[in-house]
Formats: structure tokens, C-alpha cells, sequence
């Protein structure tokens, strides 16, 4: 018998073993508390899609994501330019919340679930801090209110300004769809599991 607490309502749950095929629930909440996937499936997952979401996140950053065209001038601007544009003007304070949380939150949760499920770099004492911090940085990172913030723009701002999405859209859509996909399949327990 083992025990494992829910990660969603926290109760502790004594798990008979599993045979294959089957399952365990939270009594309280219904999440999955358990199910006979070998570990490192769940890490092998969350690994490829963490690697995706970092390698798409270089281009969804620095690539044109808007053509602007208002007035006869045309402007291109990424995410990154965007921000620097934002610090010349003298807007820090905006700058700096989307540097932070468009940028170095999502970047960090990617590389810590890199960390995580595939390089394992870190000694076994550090994991439940990498895992916390991703956890809590997780929270923090608007990649997907961002992409959220693009679509109300577009409606907005349709019959005043002329603007095209450039190539980072695909990258900054795919990245973010990678980066959910790479967070739902992570199972913590696995990371314990396989250091034992």
C-alpha cells in the first residue's frame, strides 16, 4: 500500500496496487490520483512537448507578430521590439509586466519542465524547489492572455487600422497549445518515482 495526496483537494488516499487497466480516484474531488502508465510515458510526453514549446518560443518572441498599416506607413513589430519600443518611449512599468510575464515566466516554466521530466540535471533534493517554483511561475506566465489580447485587437481595431499577423502567430499559437499540453500531461509523482 502507498499513499498519495490529491493535487487537487489534497486528501490523502491509501492506494491498493494498481493492476493494469486501472485507475484511482480522489474520493472527494474525482481527480485521477493514479493510473497504471508507466512514469516515464508521462515524462517522455511532457518532455516532447516542453521542447516544442521551447523551440517554437524563440520564434513566437522574435518573429514579426503584427504588420501594421495606418496612415500609409507600415510597421512591423515582435513581441520583443514591441517591448524595447515600450522602455524608449519611457512606459517601464508596461514594459516591464509584459517583459515579465510574456517573456521570462513562460521561458522559465518551459525550462523548468524541461528540467523536470527529460534532463534531470538537478540532485534529487532539489526537485520539490524546481517543482514549487515551476508550480508558482507557472501561475504567473500570460502566454495564452496574450494570444487572447491579439484576438480583441483584431475585432477592435478592424476598421481603424490595417494590421496583418506575421509568422510569429503560428509559432506564438503552437508554442502556447505545447506549453498547456506539456503541463497537463507532467505527473509530479513521476519525478519521485523515479529517483526512489
Amino acid at each position: 500500500m502507498q499513499y498519495r495526496a490529491c493535487h487537487c483537494c489534497g486528501l490523502i488516499h491509501r492506494l491498493p496496487p494498481l493492476q493494469a487497466g486501472d485507475r484511482a480516484q480522489c474520493t472527494r474531488c474525482k481527480s485521477i490520483l493514479a493510473d497504471t502508465t508507466p512514469s516515464h510515458q508521462s515524462a517522455s510526453r511532457t518532455a516532447a512537448a516542453s521542447v516544442a514549446a521551447f523551440i517554437l518560443f524563440w520564434p513566437a518572441v522574435l518573429l514579426p507578430i503584427l504588420e501594421i498599416e495606418r496612415l500609409g506607413q507600415r510597421n512591423e513589430q515582435s513581441i520583443l521590439s514591441g517591448i524595447l519600443d515600450l522602455f524608449h518611449h519611457g512606459n517601464y512599468f508596461v514594459g516591464g509586466v509584459v517583459l515579465l510575464f510574456s517573456i521570462l515566466f513562460p521561458l522559465t516554466k518551459i525550462v523548468l519542465l524541461v528540467e523536470l521530466s527529460w534532463l534531470e540535471v538537478l540532485q534529487r533534493q532539489h526537485k520539490a524547489f524546481t517543482l514549487r517554483l515551476m508550480e508558482h511561475v507557472g501561475k504567473w506566465s500570460m502566454m495564452d492572455v496574450m494570444l487572447l489580447a491579439f484576438l480583441v485587437m483584431m475585432v477592435k481595431l478592424g476598421n481603424l487600422v490595417h494590421f496583418q499577423f506575421g509568422p510569429a502567430v503560428v509559432a506564438f499559437t503552437l508554442c502556447v497549445a505545447m506549453s498547456m499540453i506539456a503541463s497537463l500531461s507532467f505527473d509530479p509523482h513521476s519525478i519521485w518515482e523515479e529517483a526512489e
